[in-house]
């Protein structure tokens, strides 16, 4: 795969029936198991753009599909390809893999080259996967393919995910999810050339940053949880407590 060519992009009335199915699998078990609740859906955008949630669990990405009908594309970790399987798998629901530790310009390529086809993108832009109340610094990425592409950054809060599967744990738990979707943020304007100069993506991330914690603190109180000495797993509760 090079060139920023993006797996996964056959179309094809197979392709997207596969989707509409697993997608719709997915939300169903949301609201069941998680009895998901979705405000603001009204804010998604009609065209491409960046969804960019807050980060605390590996099953954040299967609250993403509840955000919106429309095939999502988002990154994976590159050693689900290792398998053949696990890779087109991932791929058919719209994946592609990233190399974490270091810069991937072919992830970013192929993040632009889904927007421009119109499909939206997700980008934690806390990169990996965080704990506690604060929403921590914002890596540039989603500002710069926003920004590269002239597509809106929406800022999503989840409360509840890191009980959903603390750190560590093997099972699910079926705890109440809440997700909050912000209004659009305009990404700074490219340059000359298409350019965006790293002073204005870092400048371009105060915005996010600022709407996703009080997404986020919004999240969580709907959702009745709080975090005790700032810290999840065991020290995460319920208001009134439990995981349950």
């Amino acid at each position: 795969m090079s060139g920023g060519e993006l797996p996964g992009r056959r179309s094809g009335v197979a392709q997207r029936l596969w989707w509409l199915v697993a997608r719709g699998l997915v939300a169903a078990f949301c609201r069941t198991f998680w009895r998901v609740t979705v405000v603001g859906k009204d804010n998604v955008p009609a065209g491409p753009f960046v969804l960019a949630p807050v980060h605390r669990s590996y099953v954040d990405t299967m609250f993403c599909g509840c955000v919106t009908r429309r095939r999502l594309r988002f990154m994976s970790k590159d050693s689900l390809w290792k398998y053949g399987w696990s890779g087109r798998f991932v791929e058919s629901l719209g994946g592609f893999p990233v190399h974490r530790g270091m810069p991937d310009r072919e992830a970013l390529r192929m993040c632009e080259a889904a927007l421009s086809a119109g499909d939206p993108v997700v980008i934690y832009p806390e990169g990996e996967r965080k704990a506690g109340p604060s929403v921590q610094p914002l890596r540039p990425g989603a500002v710069f393919v926003a920004a590269r592409t002239k597509v809106p950054i929406l800022p999503v809060g989840i409360g509840g995910s890191e009980w959903a599967m603390p750190k560590g744990a093997r099972f699910l738990h079926p705890v109440k999810v809440v997700i909050v979707v912000g209004e659009p943020i305009d990404p700074p304007s490219p340059g000359a050339g298409g350019r965006v100069p790293r002073r204005q993506v870092a400048e371009g991330t105060e915005a996010p940053h600022a709407e996703l914690q009080r997404l986020f603190d919004q999240a969580l109180a709907r959702a009745g949880r709080r975090y005790d000495g700032g810290s999840a797993g065991a020290a995460a509760t319920l208001t009134g407590g439990g995981l349950g």
